[in-house]
């Protein structure tokens, strides 16, 4: 092979190599500094949730629920969004906030930091629970877990309860 043809060939190794890591990570954000505050602090985010607990009666094991809970930032800084987990593998969460709707996380796919929520706006968290993964029957409670950076309020939990048929 002659050596205007291992060039080129590398040059061609390289182009498309650099071409693969930018289609995978294309759109991807880096994750923000977590802003941290203490509970004395006047300027700090401030989590508000009125309901973290829905019954939805009794369901068959086949069915999927959904329930969605509100999350207000009523502090008067941004209210970041750490993580979103789950007590269960059949039990998942998401948030909805601006339009725009995470995926799926639960207990394996934990979500890393999803968004900020802005001074006084409302973010709605959705807990999804699916028996059939793990069936169990009888009186179930699952949860959803969210890690902010509100002082007070560091680990929210949402919970779905059902009697399951």
């Amino acid at each position: 092979m002659s050596t205007k043809t291992i060039i080129i060939l590398t040059i061609a190794f390289f182009v498309m190599l650099f071409g693969m890591a930018y289609l995978a990570t294309r759109g991807q954000t880096p994750t923000p500094e977590t802003k941290k505050y203490i509970a004395e602090e006047l300027d700090r985010p401030k989590a508000e949730v009125k309901e973290d607990l829905i019954d939805v009666g009794e369901m068959k094991v086949d069915e999927i629920k959904e329930v969605s809970f509100s999350l207000k930032n009523i502090g008067n800084k941004p209210l970041q969004i750490l993580n979103i987990n789950s007590s269960c593998n059949c039990t998942f969460g998401k948030v909805l906030y601006k339009d725009i709707e995470t995926k799926q996380f639960g207990m394996h796919k934990q979500s890393g930091y999803v968004t900020d929520i802005a001074p006084q706006d409302t973010a709605t968290v959705k807990v999804i629970y699916n028996p059939s993964i793990m069936p169990v029957y009888g009186s179930v409670s699952r949860d959803v877990y969210i890690t902010t950076n509100d002082p007070e309020n560091s680990k929210l939990i949402f919970t779905i309860k059902t009697f399951v048929k």
